[in-house]
């Protein structure tokens, strides 16, 4: 078993829900960070969402409505881990356009 870490970006993310990272088929992922930044004027709100592939009634918020002041970034995780599954995706959404980018840092194993 190959352990690749591994940084993925996403930059403008807005008002529609956007996948940061998809787990790869075949694989395994430890997610040891995600990073969101407001690059707006203006104080935002902030959801990241994991969706499952199992299916939607699986799938969960793991912050909802977070309020994010103009300029500031948030570190999601710090310290502790995600486990995730082949299909897997994080997503990111944002209450204003193109006013989010996020870095996803993760350990993946195939």
């Amino acid at each position: 078993m190959a352990n690749t870490f591994k940084s993925y970006t996403k930059a403008n993310i807005g008002t529609t829900i956007t996948d940061a990272y998809t787990v790869p088929s075949a694989t395994t992922t430890v997610c040891i960070g995600i990073n969101v930044s407001n690059t707006s004027g203006d104080q935002i709100f902030v959801d990241i969402k994991i969706d499952k592939s199992s299916g939607s009634a699986d799938d969960i918020y793991l912050i909802r409505n977070m309020p994010l002041p103009n300029g500031a970034s948030y570190e999601f995780i710090a310290g502790s881990k995600l486990v995730l599954e082949t299909g897997d995706k994080i997503q990111i959404l944002s209450t204003s356009v193109t006013s989010v980018d996020c870095l996803v840092s993760v350990l993946e194993q195939t």
